[in-house]
């Protein structure tokens, strides 16, 4: 399973409901809190082509968007398949 990792901060809702897809479907994940921390907020923006809202998702080097782009992808039966892909 490809690495996964979420830019995120602690009272995001948004946050909550990706991880908790994420999680429902047993797949660990590395977070990275961007709140009060401008470097971390700084190279996030950079990874997501200027994305500044929380979530952004990284599934491997694939940038997926914030959380309803993950839900979105998962309605559409592809996440399982970008989670798998090596």
């Amino acid at each position: 399973m490809k690495p996964v990792e979420l830019y995120t901060t602690p009272t995001c809702g948004f946050c909550f409901m990706a991880k908790r897809l994420l999680s429902s479907k047993g797949v660990s994940f590395n977070e990275i809190d961007v709140a009060g921390d401008p470097d971390r907020r700084q190279e996030m923006m950079a990874r997501a082509n200027g994305g500044y809202t929380v979530p952004q998702i990284f599934i491997g080097e694939t940038h997926v968007g914030g959380c309803d782009d993950l839900y979105a992808l998962e309605r559409a039966g592809k996440l399982d398949p970008l989670l798998q892909q090596a």
